[in-house]
């Protein structure tokens, strides 16, 4: 399974999902209103590195980071 992790602000545990791309991640917090609005704003990577699509596919060892925007200088 692919562990997801909530960086910053977030502040939810990682969770394990059985999942094989972002889309299905998308799906799965669906029912989530929260996690819906972290979404819409955060950034995602996949193995520490940024992914642009949804499509992108996620093997069972992979971790998915939600970034969410900072600020700072």
């Amino acid at each position: 399974m692919a562990k997801v992790e909530f960086l910053g602000p977030i502040s939810r545990p990682s969770i394990d999902v059985n999942i094989s791309n972002l889309q299905e991640l998308k799906t799965h917090f669906k029912d989530d209103q929260q996690l819906q609005e972290w979404l819409a704003i955060c950034a995602v990577a996949v193995n520490d590195t940024l992914i642009c699509s949804l499509d992108t596919p996620i093997n069972p060892n992979d971790k998915i980071s939600l970034l969410p925007p900072v600020c700072g200088g």
